[in-house]
């Protein structure tokens, strides 16, 4: 029989509601009947203690907020009777030990990746078309209709049949086109962006690294670049971040300045002339055995529920632990959703610079949003607070599960790029698409993304793979769920045999035997972050 509640640490002083619970229900839970005060629904917070106003909320044993008003035991908390609050820091407390778990049966199993001159390994092979500057976006959509009418192994959207039979007045069957795959090994994808120019001058370096960082990701095996001339993010600006990237990058990396070419005309004839000849070569690149060391596993949550820090997030932090036993990489994001984890986190750092740094970057983030008028407090989404999470803290000690329990072996900012396997931290907002385009920029091959509401990002170079944490999700929207963890709410599986089957999923994906379901949808997100103020 499925438990009505669950408290997910020992010193937590409340629970989580696994089931619709009613006024006058009684709960037995730990040895004592508890009455339940209010409508309860599933993924909600039960106090199970009295609480007096300004007493401290501990759930993922750490203070997730404190009590606005007087809450009985067995009442439901809300937005109004709780307020966010987290424990403040000021560095290093202890140090933690890890035990990294038993990896002997991945020890010897392998990937079938696309191998780069640098020693990188891409579970996909790209080539990637971008601008340096918004003024050459409509270029960029151009060549994008050339190329993907031409190469790209579509199938119609049925709207678009549904549409041209209504036209038409025939059946759909008899106006539906055949594809043909003219490249069988390589993706063609195209980002565009409203950055570059216009901006302080800081947004377009940082827009130079990030760009650079998708350059050198291992999944693109080259890239056509446009510029228009006159913006701040000169090539000389981009070349010189690729350059601090990798220092001896040997992909083909073609740049058109269109106020150097004349016509429009004149460089699209030579972008698609050149960059067809590219691409050609670039299809001959096939999948070889690669360790599961070269994976580099981005870390994210989009729509979260009072869910996700329980089943889908700890899933997440035991397929870190793995990769990191098997001396893989995997790099947690999103710090706004750190707030209240940061004293563990800077215990499990391994230098105490990489501490002060995650504490830096954290203090300057926050200090932003205050200075605009906002905080932290404010991340969590009306969807988020329907489902459970009704404080900033609270959305956090979850979030934060996705890390595992591995010591930090880098702190890196937006647009850095990956140097050391074990877990990375990287400072990105919230923001889903911001951040996993922080993400791969920084050299993720591969993203798990946990959502509880249903959401679609997904990646023009890197395989989004989306993970339910509860089971009605995957059954309501089908199309955009990869793999649901609902079997541990429901006590059918433990945290590590999830984890276990997550990590067999990953190298199926990692090995192009298995489509994201983003990558079926076409789902190409990209958003950089610029440094002002983004929840």
């Amino acid at each position: 029989m499925q438990k009505k509640i669950i408290k997910v640490n020992a010193p937590d002083n409340v629970a989580v509601a696994l089931v619709d619970l009613k006024a006058g229900d009684v709960v037995s839970f730990e040895g004592e009947d508890i009455k339940v005060l209010s409508d309860t629904k599933s993924k909600h917070k039960i106090a199970l203690q009295r609480f007096e106003p300004g007493d401290r909320i501990i759930m993922y044993s750490v203070l997730v907020g404190s009590a606005n008003g007087v809450i009985e035991k067995g009442d439901v908390l809300t937005t109004e009777n709780v307020k966010h609050q987290s424990e403040k820091v000021s560095g290093r407390t202890e140090t933690v030990q890890w035990t990294a778990p038993n990896v002997e049966k991945w020890q010897d199993k392998s990937f079938m990746g696309y191998h780069r001159e640098d020693g990188q390994v891409g579970t996909e092979n790209v080539w990637l078309f971008f601008p340096l500057v918004f003024c050459e976006n409509r270029n960029i959509e151009i060549l994008k209709d050339v190329f993907e009418r031409e190469l790209l192994k579509q199938k119609v959207n049925p709207h678009q049949m549904l549409l041209r039979s209504l036209v038409s007045g025939s059946d759909e069957s008899a106006v539906a086109e055949q594809s043909t795959d003219v490249f069988d090994n390589i993706d063609v994808k195209f980002i565009t962006h409203p950055g570059g120019c216009g901006g302080i001058r800081q947004d377009s370096e940082s827009l130079a690294k990030l760009l650079a960082g998708y350059v050198n990701n291992p999944n693109v095996a080259g890239c056509t670049v446009l510029s228009l001339g006159c913006q701040n993010l000169q090539i000389s600006v981009f070349k010189e971040a690729l350059d601090a990237i990798n220092p001896n990058l040997n992909k083909p990396v073609l740049i058109y300045e269109q106020q150097q070419m004349g016509t429009v005309d004149e460089m699209l004839t030579a972008i698609v002339k050149d960059s067809f000849e590219a691409i050609k070569e670039a299809n001959k690149i096939e999948r070889q055995p690669a360790p599961l060391s070269k994976l580099r596993v981005g870390l994210e949550c989009g729509g979260s529920d009072g869910f996700s820090g329980i089943s889908a997030n700890p899933t997440l932090g035991a397929v870190s632990d793995l990769l990191v036993a098997l001396n893989g990489t995997a790099v947690l994001a999103e710090f706004p959703e750190l707030c209240g984890v940061e004293q563990e986190l800077v215990n499990r750092c391994v230098d105490d610079a990489d501490g002060e740094k995650f504490l830096d970057l954290m203090k300057a983030y926050e200090k932003s949003v205050v200075d605009a008028g906002s905080g932290f407090d404010m991340n969590p989404s009306p969807g988020n607070i329907k489902d459970g999470l009704i404080t900033d803290a609270m959305k956090s000690a979850g979030a934060a599960k996705k890390g595992g329990t591995s010591p930090v072996k880098d702190v890196l900012d937006y647009g850095e790029y990956i140097s050391k396997p074990g877990l990375n931290l990287l400072c990105t907002p919230g923001n889903d698409v911001e951040s996993t385009t922080g993400l791969v920029g920084s050299g993720a091959n591969v993203v798990l993304f946990t959502t509880g509401l249903g959401t679609p990002t997904g990646n023009p170079i890197a395989p989004i793979i989306k993970v339910s944490s509860n089971t009605e999700l995957k059954e309501k929207m089908p199309d955009i769920i990869d793999i649901e963890t609902g079997a541990v709410i429901r006590g059918e599986k433990t945290i590590d045999e999830m984890a276990e089957e997550m990590l067999d999923f990953i190298i199926e994906v990692a090995s192009g035997r298995i489509q994201t379901k983003a990558k079926l949808l076409n789902q190409n997100d990209f958003i950089p972050w610029r440094r002002g103020v983004s929840l």
